[in-house]
């Protein structure tokens, strides 16, 4: 039934009855006729990698179009250097806002919608490094550095967290002083922690309220700068740091072994004409503290090693189940006491310059893994203060603008140590230590990156972003070069 062209219904004839039927046979050849042109379309597609780009040209579109306004950052062409990563290689790494999104090969900005393209040709990209001892001087001692300063310093030198010493002035024995510090530290583009005294006053007679500091955001507890000689009070303190579980760290200097500090006492000492810092200074202290750990169960931190005999003090302690872990310092693998009687004050420090065999048992120790971190104890002073005389002159260097270059001259290209290996004792395991959510790299995980060149030769100058120039390696070529520091998704240095 149908209408006619004047809107009238009409019969019309019902032609069904006369439609062809096909039968089985022939329905089934038809669907074997469509399914092997099908098939053979497919295989064509797969061979000629079709499918493969379609599917990575819609996977980028769905996956990195939807971002409401973040950022987008694409560091593209680098090595990834990754200890703790499931991906490592020629790599590229995507980041959103805060975060990293994805880390693959051939992520490219004609199909990602970034913001921001870092070419990181001839690079490394790795975690942001991570320094576990610094000494910004804020608050008391601005002239010498301050949390701005300090920070700026540590951009420079690709790191991208800090954990601040607690030897200010006031000391940051109490809440009031680790909030001054902790808020100072988040304006500054990076992650600035820090660590409360052991003691009041750092006067190694009565802990601090350590609950309390822990509550207010310590990351651990030291004294560095003074050893404490109270054996009881020490045990006390190990105690408490392992019920709250954060580190404790020691400064390990004996005074009634020491006439003048920041010297050996040897050749150094001599030829200055003094009696300096016997090594015994630094072995007493850690042979106690090592059997203080394995009573007590504390996470300790052995800082700045010095000595042989420490090396072998703190693996011992470790093959006995301790907790216990080691820092060095690129001035301790890349000099010795010679150097101390060329530079003078500029490498007097604390514990001091030792002997050839010393510097080559402590990078031995980085090899094997008796020593998990390297520090920079960066210890700013003026000039004024350093020019004071051997006697006078305050001990300490700076170090964060310098120690990625000294780690890849003095270890990575003399065969010491891998790159992998070193970014682990300079990200990854410093980090891993205390707690801090830093040193990897992985999808979801904080955008905090190094790139580095590690063969871009440079030479150290005293153009620092640190306000001190307090350093021996003024003059030195170095290899390995930071081109960029990107911390949660902001580029906050580059190398210009």
């Amino acid at each position: 039934m149908g209408l006619d062209r004047a809107g009238e219904f009409e019969l019309r004839p019902d032609t069904s009855a006369n439609r062809v039927v096909p039968t089985v046979w022939e329905v089934l050849v038809g669907l074997f006729f469509v399914v092997t042109v099908n098939y053979v379309t497919l295989l064509f597609w797969v061979k000629n990698g079709i499918i493969a780009g379609l599917w990575e040209f819609f996977n980028s579109k769905i996956i990195f179009s939807e971002r409401g306004g973040l950022m987008r950052l694409l560091v593209k062409n680098g090595e990834v250097v990754n200890p703790s990563g499931d991906v490592g290689g020629k790599m590229d790494v995507l980041i959103e806002d805060d975060h990293i999104l994805a880390i693959e090969s051939g992520i490219s900005e004609n199909y990602v919608d970034v913001d921001q393209v870092v070419d990181a040709a001839s690079c490394i990209v790795a975690p942001g490094l991570v320094d576990v001892h610094v000494h910004f001087r804020d608050p008391g001692q601005t002239r010498k550095e301050n949390i701005f300063t300090g920070a700026a310093a540590a951009k420079k030198g690709g790191y991208t967290s800090v954990v601040m010493m607690a030897n200010t002035v006031p000391p940051i024995d109490n809440v009031k002083t680790l909030e001054y510090v902790l808020e100072k530290g988040r304006k500054t583009g990076i992650k600035v922690y820090a660590v409360a005294n052991v003691t009041e006053k750092m006067e190694g007679q009565k802990l601090t309220d350590m609950e309390a500091l822990v509550k207010a955001g310590a990351v651990g507890f030291s004294d560095d700068g003074k050893p404490i000689l109270d054996e009881q009070l020490v045990k006390m303190a190990m105690k408490e740091a392992a019920r709250l579980g954060v580190p404790i760290s020691f400064h390990e200097e004996d005074p009634k072994y020491i006439s003048v500090a920041g010297f050996n006492n040897g050749v150094a000492s001599r030829h200055f004409g003094v009696v300096g810092a016997d090594r015994l200074a630094e072995i007493s202290m850690i042979e106690r503290d090592i059997n203080l750990a394995l009573a007590t169960g504390a996470k300790v931190d052995i800082q700045h090693i010095s000595s042989k005999e420490g090396v072998d003090l703190v693996m011992n302690g470790k093959i006995h189940g301790g907790e216990i872990y080691a820092e060095a310092t690129p001035h301790h693998f890349s000099l010795t006491e010679k150097d101390a009687m060329f530079y003078g004050t500029l490498a007097k420090m604390n514990p001091p310059l030792r002997t050839e065999a010393d510097r080559e048992a402590i990078i031995e120790g980085l090899r094997s893994g008796a020593i998990d971190m390297i520090v920079t104890d960066h210890a700013p002073h003026t000039r004024e203060e350093k020019n004071s005389g051997i006697a006078n002159a305050p001990s300490g260097i700076i170090g964060l603008e310098t120690a990625l270059g000294l780690g890849i001259t003095n270890l990575v290209r003399e065969g010491r140590l891998t790159m992998w290996q070193l970014i682990e004792r300079m990200s990854v395991f410093p980090a891993r230590v205390y707690g801090l959510q830093a040193g990897i790299l992985f999808p979801g995980g904080a955008a905090d990156v190094v790139v580095f060149n590690p063969d871009e030769k440079w030479t150290v100058t005293d153009k620092f972003a640190s306000k001190a120039k307090n350093s021996p390696f003024i003059g030195f070529e170095l290899y390995g070069k930071v081109k960029y520091t990107i911390c949660d998704g902001e580029v906050v240095y580059r190398d210009e």
